[in-house]
């Protein structure tokens, strides 16, 4: 009788894992919008569209790079440029997380808006792997500047 149950729970928990989906921890895809004017605070949309856009979760198993941005900024559109280009560099390796602050926000990114964000844009956070903040500043960063760090955490 042992033996049934044993392997009664073995393949309901097997079953479970398998019908659930993984917890998405990163925005993926991501796509820089083609009409964005660098010159102008004009509203161009959103900067970056892509997958799972509305991620607000950090992931403790790898470094997380974390934008917060307004549409109607040209220095967060420029940052959002330099955003794509690194998540080029780094996709795989370092989990993205994009706050458009003029678009309807999850739980979770409510929360890192809460714990990060300063009221200046563009603003970029960078979280180790263990969690921890190693980078927290408003205005544009060169991406020399962020790839220096990432490296270091991976």
């Amino acid at each position: 009788m042992k033996v049934f149950f044993a392997s009664f729970f073995a393949a309901t928990v097997f079953s479970l894992l398998t019908v659930i989906p993984n917890q998405v921890f990163a925005a993926t895809e991501f796509k820089l919008n083609p009409n964005l004017n660098y010159s102008s605070d004009s509203n161009d949309g959103p900067l970056i569209t892509g997958k799972d856009m509305k991620n607000g979760v950090i992931d403790k198993g790898r470094p997380t790079y974390i934008i917060f941005y307004h549409r109607e900024c040209y220095n967060s559109k420029r940052q959002a440029r330099r955003t794509v280009e690194l998540y080029g560099k780094y996709m795989g390796k370092v989990d993205f997380i994009v706050v458009d602050l003029d678009s309807p926000r999850s739980k979770e990114q409510n929360d890192l808006v809460k714990k990060h964000y300063k009221n200046y844009i563009p603003h970029v956070t960078i979280v180790d792997k263990m969690g921890e903040v190693v980078y927290d500043r408003s205005g544009e960063v060169g991406n020399g500047r962020t790839s220096d760090l990432l490296d270091k955490l991976l």
